[in-house]
């Protein structure tokens, strides 16, 4: 009697369209679209000497996608269902992460930034709408001063422009022991590739990156600065980020870390979406 009572609640859920409603919501889609490994969308293309790693979701405007140190496409598996619906949304993973190889020795913002110029190139996009997070905030930045006329709007959360703990907003003891690791080992040797290649995009974040602020001044589009109030680095920190970009909002997010996207999803895809449609609007500062 039990079981029957049980079968026919979920009978009368699917009848009622609970399921389908959830399904359309993007839910479902986080779990049965393998975003970042989806072997329907995903190409390679031959981008300045090595094979970037992309896929592609929607229509509409571009919006490209920067992702994290160590990170790939699929860190953005909770709002691409959201803005795939309006935007053709463009995941790639950067050089010498993912599915990216790089077998080079260096890596840089300037480096990873010039990658995804050439990709929009390859993908025949002329400019884009840009959201990146962490060290893909820093790209993103880079890539509005570098290659402005690539870049519509710009999204960025958690950046940091200094290679220094001056903008961390507490030091601990584990990221000294760390930092006094790396510096001990500069000239470590390494058995394999793989470990060549972990120790380089390690490395990345300690001697990188160094923008002054004002260079920050060569970005032509809108930004949005995006900030936790209890993110690792210093809300000081972007609140200079948002000083010295001339067409910026700043926008930091109440009892939120460095995953900001992660830990406030849909506030933060409204706030970004919102942003990228809505026309900048100037604000004047009155002295009272």
């Amino acid at each position: 009697m039990m079981t029957s009572t049980i079968n026919l609640f979920f009978i009368l859920l699917i009848s009622a369209g609970v399921f389908g409603q959830a399904a359309n919501s993007g839910m479902v889609d986080t779990v049965t679209i393998p975003y970042g490994n989806n072997p329907e969308v995903g190409r390679y293309y031959n981008i300045r000497g090595i094979k970037i790693y992309a896929e592609e979701y929607g229509k509409g405007m571009p919006l490209l996608m920067i992702h994290g140190n160590g990170g790939s496409g699929q860190s953005f598996k909770q709002v691409i269902p959201y803005f795939s619906k309006n935007y053709r949304v463009i995941i790639a993973d950067s050089r010498a992460q993912g599915k990216s190889v790089d077998t080079g020795d260096s890596l840089s913002f300037e480096m990873i930034a010039d990658d995804e110029t050439a990709l929009l190139d390859a993908m025949h996009i002329d400019s884009a709408y840009v959201l990146g997070t962490s060290d893909g905030g820093i790209v993103a930045l880079v890539l509005a001063m570098r290659h402005p006329d690539k870049v519509i709007k710009l999204a960025e959360t958690g950046a940091d422009l200094v290679p220094d703990s001056t903008g961390i907003a507490v030091v601990h003891s584990s990221w000294l022991n760390e930092k006094k690791f790396y510096d001990e080992n500069i000239n470590k040797t390494f058995a394999t590739e793989n470990e060549k290649n972990h120790w380089k995009v390690k490395m990345l974040d300690w001697r990188q990156p160094d923008i002054p602020f004002e260079a920050l001044q060569a970005i032509r589009c809108p930004a949005l600065v995006i900030s936790g109030d209890h993110d690792m680095f210093k809300v000081e920190h972007a609140l200079q980020i948002y000083h010295h970009i001339p067409r910026a909002y700043l926008w930091v997010v109440p009892n939120s870390g460095h995953g900001t996207m992660r830990e406030h999803t849909d506030e933060f895809i409204k706030k970004v979406d919102d942003f990228f449609n809505e026309p900048y609007k100037e604000r004047k500062n009155y002295i009272l």
